[in-house]
């Protein structure tokens, strides 16, 4: 399709010849040769007098800067920002966004043996990474280094969380794990541990050590990265 063929703002889908209709695209082409906003047309499914569904999906990436992984930090209220996007289209939208980081997180969960720090983020970085305050988790393992379970032990605001050591160790006794892996987020995107998580972390250590349980990292998440305590010597 040409530049003069783009749809203009404002025609309808209907409008379009059969093979740029994003439904009709998908049905004879499949997904993979669809855009990101004909994705996002479809699940908006409708316009209004001034908008098509595919105006529509561009005006959701064009508010995320065309960057899916800010499209995934969104709540109800940034779609309703958009004129011609109600509450009923913003709950579709945020639906389908929380599918996809599902299927994610269930892949993660299926790399079971933690061998690094890049394992222990896999199993967190959905559940962390687009987070607008703080939260804590412990990744808790079997002697063999396999997954036992993940914990959040508490959740914050925008700059920190409280977090109580007896609630990790007591949660290491019943799954009877030998190692944990603490890890938090940081929503202001810088990966460097403050003094708090410095002094957090020795003090896990310590209580770790009276049980008998191995602290091997610490993992802060920020966007699609990460810092490990381990690697980094800190430990």
């Amino acid at each position: 399709m040409t530049n003069q063929e783009l749809p203009q703002k404002g025609k309808s889908i209907l409008q379009l010849s059969e093979d740029d209709r994003p439904r009709e695209k998908l049905l004879q082409k499949g997904r993979e040769h669809l855009t990101n906003s004909e994705l996002l047309a479809i699940l908006i499914g409708s316009g209004n007098a001034q908008k098509s569904a595919l105006d529509l999906g561009k005006e959701v990436l064009d508010l995320a800067q065309n960057k899916l992984q800010e499209l995934g930090k969104f709540k109800t209220k940034d779609f309703l920002k958009i004129k011609g996007i109600g509450p009923a289209k913003a709950v579709t939208l945020i639906a389908a966004l929380e599918l996809g980081r599902r299927r994610k997180d269930e892949e993660a969960l299926e790399r079971k043996k933690i061998s690094g720090s890049k394992d222990a983020y896999l199993v967190l970085s959905e559940l962390l990474s687009d987070l607008d305050h703080e939260q804590f988790w412990i990744i808790y393992l079997n002697r063999g280094g396999y997954l036992l379970k993940r914990v959040r032990i508490s959740e914050g605001g925008i700059a920190g969380t409280v977090v109580d050591p007896k609630i990790i160790f007591m949660h290491a006794l019943e799954l009877k794990a030998s190692t944990i892996i603490l890890a938090h987020n940081h929503p202001s995107g810088n990966l460097q541990p403050s003094q708090a998580d410095i002094q957090i972390t020795k003090k896990v250590q310590e209580g770790g050590k009276m049980l008998d349980i191995f602290v091997a990292d610490h993992i802060i998440i920020a966007n699609s990265s990460f810092y490990s305590f381990a690697d980094e010597g800190l430990l």
